[in-house]
């Protein structure tokens, strides 16, 4: 972390309080469409295992309150039927929407078996969602057999969304098919203000940008909330980070949050909500708030949330018809602390190895040379990470100079980079990618992100160094245990893919 003394210059744009903090007044967004939110009676199907007596409460709302809350502990109130809450209560919290996946969904159909019976039922077949996503396009027999037993019990529950795949020669023929869990679950309609949604992978988080409680639970406790519909859940202490000032249009959200994680550490908000609020964040795209609260977990973050506004409004239109009520922070929410950043001041920065929080300025790693360039997973494989990229390869007319690797994260992120024009142009990212030397864009997928069987596509086979738009940099993470990984933005990205090191974008885009 010999950088970091360098890259806090950036802390000149920087303040911290470590006294409890008070939130803004919530903001008076429209919600016509998110002005009621009903909980549909639960079928009493829980045989094994039920939840502690309670007296009869009225649900907590989001008018007058007692106990000022914060968004987090108000939506745990809700889902639990509490009038208030406060840090550090266990509380039983319905779920609305539980996800799993490839690699943790056999673990926990396996332990809902055994703890509720082979014949027993899911709690609700249309708040399990199932999306195959890490190792698909492999000839790994071990990673097909665990989408053969998400399938099996797909089936035989009926789970009205489960994103199946089985022809891998083309993952186009398989129209269910949709591609990495995270985004998947925003595209389809599975993100909600205000609702509670748990998923057995650590980058669950992501949906926390649509002002709903998100995490990660183990197989266990998936099994549990299979069967149950219920979690129990310790209400985490909320961390606000006040993001002020016009962002550049050399920095992205990517930028922002290792920034963030930079300054606080890795451990900087174990089991802490983090809250993101300020101007900044007020004109920031949907994407762009899922590569932030994505990436909460690196700070040890129990959850990542951005207040529902117009922009999550708007997103959802057309995409569930679901009714939800979103909440937002008291003016009087306590904070265990307070950060601010001022994003006019800040600069491109990368995560060197082998760390998330060992920060550096890009233009600091100029003398590093690197073998490759990776775009994709749930943290940057969506639609604006790849006109991101695109951006800096048009601006520069130049070819690559090191393979560079595509990986959109869903069918439909897939489907823009071939049809969406890029501003400023009359191309398509495909098209651009094409010209600049780049690999043909892959079959969505997780990808090399966490390695994966060998033939994995773009895994790190050999010791190389990469720089790469996802969201882990440990020593394996993509593959070889000796290579070396650059967290960076889908600008800084591009940059390095023409230059062949790493690569400050404003070279490129100022």
């Amino acid at each position: 972390m010999a950088s970091i003394s360098a890259a806090a210059k950036a802390s000149a744009a920087f303040a911290h309080k470590h006294e409890f903090a008070t939130a803004a007044p919530p903001p008076q967004q429209q919600r016509t469409s998110a002005s009621s939110r009903s909980r549909p009676a639960r079928s009493g199907r829980v045989r094994a295992v039920a939840t502690p007596a309670r007296a009869p409460r009225a649900p907590a709302s989001t008018g007058s309150v007692k106990i000022p809350m914060t968004t987090t502990e108000k939506i745990l109130a809700r889902a639990s039927e509490r009038a208030s809450l406060e840090p550090g209560e266990n509380v039983w919290v319905d779920v609305d929407v539980l996800m799993t996946h490839d690699v943790c969904g056999p673990g926990t159909i396996g332990i809902f078996k055994q703890e509720f019976g082979e014949d027993a039922k899911v709690w609700d077949r249309e708040k399990v969602v199932i999306i195959p996503d890490h190792y698909i396009f492999t000839s790994d027999e071990r990673a097909n057999r665990n989408v053969d037993i998400l399938r099996d019990f797909c089936n035989e529950q009926k789970i009205k969304y489960f994103y199946d795949v089985k022809d891998l020669s083309d993952f186009r023929a398989n129209p269910d098919y949709k591609g990495v869990c995270h985004i998947a679950l925003a595209q389809e309609g599975h993100c909600r203000p205000g609702e509670v949604l748990l998923g057995t992978d650590s980058h669950t988080c992501n949906a926390g940008a649509f002002g709903q409680f998100a995490t990660g639970i183990g197989n266990t406790d998936a099994g549990f909330v299979m069967g149950t519909g219920k979690a129990l859940l310790k209400v985490p202490p909320t961390i606000r980070f006040v993001l002020d000032g016009e962002m550049p249009p050399y920095l992205l959200a990517k930028d922002l949050i290792l920034q963030i994680i930079g300054e606080i550490s890795v451990s900087g908000a174990t089991y802490k909500s983090m809250e993101f609020v300020g101007s900044t964040i007020d004109s920031l795209t949907m994407e762009e708030r899922m590569t932030l609260c994505n990436m909460v977990i690196e700070a040890g973050g129990k959850n990542g949330v951005v207040p529902a506004d117009a922009t999550t409004f708007k997103y959802l239109e057309g995409k569930t018809s679901v009714e939800y009520e979103p909440v937002y922070s008291d003016a009087q929410a306590r904070f265990v602390s307070d950060y601010r950043f001022d994003v006019s001041k800040l600069e491109p920065v990368v995560a060197k190895p082998h760390s998330p929080d060992n920060r550096a300025l890009a233009r600091e790693c100029k003398d590093v040379k690197i073998d490759r360039v990776y775009i994709g997973s749930c943290t940057g494989g969506k639609t604006e990470d790849f006109l991101a990229a695109a951006k800096v390869f048009l601006a520069s007319g130049k070819k690559v100079k090191v393979p560079t690797f595509l990986v959109p994260a869903t069918q439909k992120v897939w489907m823009d980079v071939y049809g969406l024009t890029v501003p400023g142009s009359d191309k398509t990212c495909a098209q651009i990618f094409e010209e600049a030397g780049c690999d043909t864009p892959a079959s969505p997928n997780c990808g090399a992100c966490l390695g994966g069987p060998r033939d994995t596509y773009a895994r790190m086979n050999e010791p190389t160094v990469c720089v790469s738009t996802t969201n882990r940099n440990f020593p394996g993470r993509m593959g070889n245990k000796e290579g070396q990984i650059y967290l960076a933005s889908p600008y800084t990205a591009a940059a390095s893919a023409l230059t062949g090191y790493v690569a400050d974008p404003r070279d490129f885009l100022v």
